[in-house]
């Protein structure tokens, strides 16, 4: 099972990831798009590093918004993999 992370290496590594925050034991942002389709692609894209990674964010679409949430629930809150994945979804 993954480590939880501490509150204070949880802020350092928001430093590093420009639109996410913490909400609880969660990592969360949303992004916008020019409409549904772009939304819908994004989502797509997400797909194989979250397979590559066997960690899956929860996911919400509203038109043009998708809002990814991170966090690992089998260790009950935040841990490396929650931000190695939130990284990764950046580069998308």
């Amino acid at each position: 099972m993954a480590t939880l992370l501490t509150d204070a290496a949880i802020q350092t590594q928001l430093q590093g990831l420009k639109g996410w925050q913490q909400n609880d034991q969660t990592i969360t942002t949303t992004k916008t798009f020019d409409g549904f389709p772009g939304a819908i692609a994004f989502v797509n894209k997400l797909v194989d590093p979250a397979e590559a990674a066997g960690h899956h964010p929860d996911i919400e679409i509203s038109y043009n918004k998708v809002t990814i949430s991170l966090s690992t629930h089998d260790a009950g809150g935040l841990t490396q993999k929650d931000f190695d994945l939130a990284q990764k979804i950046e580069q998308l």
